[in-house]
């Protein structure tokens, strides 16, 4: 006897039909370019709607200042926020950061929507400082321990 399975009963498999009311956010925090130090806060049930930019920015930073396993990134003046990734889009080689779009992908306007950044579902953003992003850039050596 053979079993049918029904498609339209089962959860859909794309993170774009999520609400943007309740977004998984990866923001990934750089204390370093050069040594490849990465840290990631991952952001559950977040209202792309109603949080602007600077919503974003205030939360990262809250919470590098208020978890413990963020401690050794808090001496860094964290002021860019950049998409690193958007959900099943192409990766960049750049395992740090991603050199490209600087002109639409730096979210500047703190009082802009993230949903009128173009920010969905499983989007990756990169927060960094934005003078040691730019000495890098010109440089891109990486440095081991």
């Amino acid at each position: 006897m053979s079993s049918s399975v029904n498609y339209d009963d089962q959860e859909p498999l794309t993170s774009s039909v999520k609400p943007l009311t309740d977004a998984v956010i990866t923001v990934r925090v750089i204390k370093s370019f050069p040594y490849r130090n990465v840290k990631n806060i991952i952001f559950k049930g977040y209202n792309l709607r109603e949080k602007t930019v600077q919503d974003l920015l205030d939360d990262s930073l809250s919470h590098i200042k208020s978890n413990g396993t963020f401690r050794a990134l808090r001496n860094v003046d964290y002021d860019t926020l950049k998409i690193y990734t958007h959900a099943h889009g192409s990766k960049t080689v750049n395992l740090i950061v991603n050199f490209d779009h600087d002109d639409d992908w730096v979210l500047q306007d703190g009082s802009k929507k993230l949903v009128d950044c173009d920010i969905e579902n499983e989007t990756e953003i990169s927060l960094f400082n934005m003078q040691a992003y730019q000495e890098y850039k010109a440089n891109p050596k990486e440095k081991w321990l």
